[in-house]
């Protein structure tokens, strides 16, 4: 299992780690099979989005926002309740397929951290599932 880290910057947002991903891949030489990536944080989480337009992952974060809001009469203590659930909805793990040495993804995909209750510094963990 390989481990690397993101720093996020604020409370909520989704931070880029296409690219990480992605040189992870080439510099372990892996061809053809499957990445599984998994955030091990109860408050952070994993997407493929679009990735062309930085509006849509600012509106992401957005609608998040609004349908779970900070302050809503939870009951946790820590305060962050809210981000607890956005982890849930998003989720912990992607698995990405991997051809020819390349992250198959859709034309304006890309994959993302996405923070709920930042800023902090993340870890993602990747497992190469390969021939």
């Amino acid at each position: 299992m390989e481990t690397f880290e993101v720093r996020t910057a604020r409370r909520e947002e989704l931070v880029r780690v296409t690219g990480d991903l992605q040189e992870l891949v080439t510099e372990k030489g892996w061809r053809d099979g499957a990445l599984v990536v998994f955030c091990p944080h109860t408050t952070a989480s994993l997407t493929v989005n679009e990735d062309a337009d930085p509006d849509v992952a600012a509106d992401l974060v957005l609608a998040l926002s609004r349908l779970l809001p900070r302050e809503a009469g939870y009951k946790h203590v820590e305060g962050n309740s809210d981000a607890h659930v956005k982890t849930t909805l998003v989720g912990p793990s992607l698995t990405l397929l991997v051809s020819a040495g390349r992250i198959q993804l859709g034309t304006w995909q890309g994959v993302f951290l996405c923070e709920w209750d930042g800023p902090r510094n993340r870890k993602i963990w990747a497992q190469w599932l390969g021939q």
